[in-house]
């Protein structure tokens, strides 16, 4: 057998992960295309293996703990991606990295220059009000 046909094979799902991981939005579909890319390298492992002759079989040996790896994490993943999703109500990765960056700006005062509001504690007594709210979603 050539080792061209499995590399090109293996080239081509790494490529389609690569793909997946840079145009996906959903974390699930992230962690799928992950999964690609760990078995097309899986499958180079293998090949070599077979290419090289060796006799301990490093390869097959290593690519059985790329599996015991990729199975970790995808349990961790899920787990992780579930917490989210009942946290926030979206697994989208944009919305996610959006709804942190708004998190930290109203943790901000607004007391800005020209602003004379009062004391501001109806602010921080919402503001208290919803991160208590969300460590009891977290617990």
């Amino acid at each position: 057998m050539h080792l061209a046909y499995p590399a090109v094979l293996a080239a081509l799902l790494f490529c389609v992960g690569l793909y997946g991981v840079l145009a996906r939005r959903n974390a699930i579909l992230v962690l799928m295309s992950v999964e690609l890319m760990l078995n097309a390298v899986n499958l180079n492992l293998v090949a070599f293996d077979v290419w090289l002759r060796d006799t301990l079989h490093a390869g097959q040996a290593l690519a059985l703990f790329t599996i015991a790896v990729a199975a970790a994490e995808i349990g961790i993943g899920l787990a992780i991606v579930l917490a989210v999703y009942r946290n926030r109500g979206t697994s989208d990765v944009d919305r996610l990295r959006d709804t942190a960056e708004t998190d930290a700006a109203e943790s901000l005062p607004d007391d800005g220059p020209g602003t004379d509001t009062g004391t501001g504690t109806e602010d921080q007594a919402t503001a208290a009000a919803g991160k208590a709210k969300k460590a009891e979603a977290t617990a």
